[in-house]
C-alpha cells in the first residue's frame, strides 16, 4: 500500500496518524485536511478489524498503535461490536470548503 508522505518525516507522519486515529475513535467524527483523512482511513479500518477479532493478540496490536487506553477499551467494547456484520468501509469522508488560512481542502471523517 502506498502511503502519502504529507510533507513529514516517517516518525512525524506515524505520530500524526496515530493521534488522528485515536481522536477519531474517541469522538467518532473529526475535521482535518482531505489528504490526512485519506491517509488515515485504512488505519482506522485496520483498528476496527482488530477490534472485531477481539482476541488478546489483536488487543495488544491495537494498544501498540493507539495512544490512549480508554480509547482502546472503547474500541473493543463499543465500536467494534457495532460493525460485527459489516465487511469493511467503516469511515465516511465528507468534503468541506477550503480552509480560510491557506485554502487547504478540508473534510470531515466520521464513523459510518
Amino acid at each position: 500500500m502506498k502511503m502519502q508522505k504529507l510533507g513529514r518525516t516517517k516518525a512525524h507522519r506515524r505520530a500524526l496518524l496515530r493521534h488522528l486515529v485515536t481522536q477519531l475513535l474517541r469522538h467518532e467524527r473529526i475535521e482535518t485536511t482531505e489528504a490526512k483523512a485519506r491517509a488515515m482511513r485504512p488505519l482506522v479500518d485496520k483498528m476496527i478489524t482488530l477490534g472485531k477479532r477481539g482476541d488478546l493478540h489483536a488487543r495488544r496490536q491495537a494498544a501498540a498503535f493507539l495512544t490512549d487506553e480508554d480509547v482502546l477499551k472503547r474500541l473493543f467494547d463499543e465500536i467494534a461490536p457495532r460493525y460485527a456484520d459489516r465487511r469493511g468501509g467503516y469511515t465516511r469522508l465528507l468534503k468541506l470548503g477550503p480552509r480560510r488560512g491557506d485554502a487547504a481542502p478540508m473534510g470531515i471523517v466520521e464513523l459510518v
